[in-house]
């Protein structure tokens, strides 16, 4: 582990007091306890229990931020920013649209769902991932008519189920495989793990599939666009060498685009009412749309879109590091009685006005047309800096950023593919993971598909400091033998068969990820597993993969996986929600690797 295994040789010759392994499983337990019957989050309990092993003298300073500098968890923050670049240009989207298409089943939408973000999963860590393609599955909700319970948990357990197929698939391999690599024991291969994780992630892919149509219920979630009373008006461009030219409306996608109804067509100083979902779009054509705001915000990623004045590419920041604001107007604005386009607007505010909105009402003129009004709501292209400095101004009662509304690289989308492709295949071929991911993360900013800026913001911190704080507890359990202790128990329990205490290990670790979290299971366990294989003299490997696989079975609890968590809003759900189709899930998959592990693995080499 983190002092190297053979340093627990070390430690047995020296006086460890012998309060110190009980008092370290007591930290443990309440670590356990506290994220089970507490809402404190994860990072704020594993570092506080860090500190304590510390206060109590079993872990230096050292030894409790060594974690700090793990490479497993510095490859997770370098594969933040990977994400990022993929998803600032709008690879994502690309994806999602060729993969999820128009399904008209709850079936054909989840079987479309689930084997693709398995496929996503696999090469994209799966938090980010999860981020990213939670409002493509939304928009899929709301396009076809199909409850977002049906998809957000298919969503969430199909990236648990790809992480399990590569080293880079979810962080907790990384964690594992940054373990490894602390101790005296080779590190896994990219692909090691895939004899195990691919039979599993199509058997549970095929589960998803039947439990989401007959399980999973049928709720509007938590909280719904559809329920937000302002209707914005805003145009549109379609640019001269835009790639929608020559499709029709339903085609190019803009007529499935939740809470948004496309009014007019101008062409060339004539319009089109009334529009078909046949009429062929054509270069120059400026849209009239009137819609929700998550619907306005769909609209600025499509490629070949652009807000039809000309005034948003005459603003000082570059397109990329702009976002949507909201300013509802006072009554003491300036341009109160005066048309947006009379207003100069930009001149004064460095801003552009892409939409409005006003008190529920249907506005059907051109945005530089509308009149300005106290109490409308303007919705607003600028640097994010525009809503700090009008927050205490005068002139807007509210103001506030719309959250990930900044435009689209589209021109940098395959290119940042390509980046993740080439990361991916470097870490095939044997170059070190992080070496790969700091290499991708470096071209993601070089070829600014990522700035600087958004690359910070990427980056989750409370999960690094949960790992690396869970890392400490390792540690911990490993020097003062308690590691060993449990995995003598184990042992006992199980007659001194390896199958049968590989299998233990695996549903303990299961146990344990389903009431904290994935990353703290896979390093609290870890030193279980190793001890395990080295008091029944057989290889670690099986045991390895059966860590790594248990840590990440996380599917009958919102709180043991954060795609988990992240869902529960969106999806309206539960938490009997997660029981019911995750308990079924979490023992099929622990057939499965009990099984295929000791196969491919076997515990006698040679």
């Amino acid at each position: 582990m983190f002092p190297l295994l053979f340093a627990a040789e070390q430690a047995a010759q020296k006086i460890i007091p012998a309060w110190h392994p009980q008092a370290t499983l007591g930290v443990v337990v309440g670590v356990l306890t506290l994220l089970v019957l507490t809402s404190l989050s994860p990072d704020v309990i594993l570092m506080g229990a860090a500190l304590l092993l510390v206060l109590l003298g079993i872990l230096s300073p050292s030894q409790a931020i060594a974690g700090m500098s793990n490479e497993g968890m510095l490859t997770v923050a370098l594969l933040f920013i990977v994400a990022a670049g993929v998803q600032e240009t709008g690879g994502i989207d690309w994806v999602a649209t060729r993969f999820f298409g128009r399904p008209k089943t709850v079936f054909s939408a989840v079987t479309r769902l689930t084997f693709p973000t398995i496929f996503l999963s696999a090469f994209l860590n799966n938090t980010p991932l999860v981020a990213m393609l939670i409002p493509a599955v939304k928009d899929l909700s709301r396009a076809n008519r199909i409850p977002a319970s049906k998809l957000m948990i298919p969503l969430s357990y199909a990236a648990i189920l790809g992480g399990v197929c590569t080293l880079i698939g979810t962080s907790t391999n990384l964690v594992v495989q940054g373990l490894l690599v602390k101790t005296d024991l080779p590190p896994m291969g990219m692909f090691d793990i895939s004899w195990v994780g691919i039979p599993a992630a199509l058997v549970g892919g095929g589960y998803l599939i039947l439990a989401a149509t007959y399980l999973l219920p049928d709720r509007k979630a938590a909280v719904s666009t559809q329920d937000d009373p302002r209707e914005y008006t805003v145009e549109m461009q379609v640019e001269q060498n835009s790639p929608l030219i020559g499709q029709s409306i339903e085609n190019a996608g803009l007529r499935h685009l939740p809470g948004l109804f496309l009014a007019e067509i101008d062409r060339d100083g004539s319009v089109i009412p009334a529009v078909s979902p046949q009429e062929m779009l054509r270069g120059g054509d400026r849209l009239l749309f009137v819609g929700a705001v998550e619907s306005v915000v769909e609209l600025h990623r499509i490629r070949g879109l652009v807000p039809a004045t000309e005034d948003v590419f005459h603003l000082k920041a570059p397109r990329p590091q702009r976002c949507l604001i909201e300013a509802v107007v006072s009554n003491s604005n300036p341009f109160i009685g005066m048309t947006i386009r009379d207003s100069r607007f930009r001149n004064h505010y460095n801003a552009v006005v892409v939409a409005v909105a006003r008190n529920g009402q249907r506005l059907q003129q051109k945005i530089g047309d509308i009149v300005v009004k106290a109490g409308d709501v303007l919705l607003v292209e600028a640097h994010p800096s525009f809503a700090d400095q009008q927050r205490n101004s005068r002139d807007f009662f509210l103001v506030s950023a719309v959250q990930d509304s900044n435009p689209r690289r589209h021109e940098l989308a395959l290119l940042a593919l390509g980046v993740l492709v080439a990361m991916v295949l470097a870490a095939s071929f044997g170059y070190s993971m992080l070496l790969a991911a700091a290499c991708a993360a470096a071209l993601m900013l070089l070829t600014r598909c990522v700035s600087i800026e958004a690359a910070r913001k990427s980056i989750g911190w409370d999960v690094l400091l949960a790992i690396a704080s869970a890392f400490a507890l390792g540690t911990a359990l490993e020097t003062t033998g308690a590691a060993k202790m449990i995995a003598g128990l184990a042992q006992q329990f199980s007659g001194g068969s390896p199958w049968a205490t590989l299998t233990i290990i695996y549903f303990i670790t299961v146990l344990v990820t389903e009431l904290i979290t994935n990353n703290a299971a896979a390093a609290l366990m870890f030193p279980f597993a190793i001890a395990a294989a080295r008091q029944l003299g057989v290889d670690h490997m099986p045991f390895v993969i059966a860590v790594m696989m248990a840590a990440s079975s996380s599917f009958a609890t919102p709180i043991g996986y954060q795609t988990n968590l992240m869902v529960y809003g969106p999806g309206g759900y539960r938490f009997t929600d997660y029981l019911k189709i995750g308990i079924p899930l979490d023992i099929l998959l622990g057939i499965v690797t009990c099984t295929l592990t000791p196969l491919m693995f076997p515990f006698h080499k040679g």
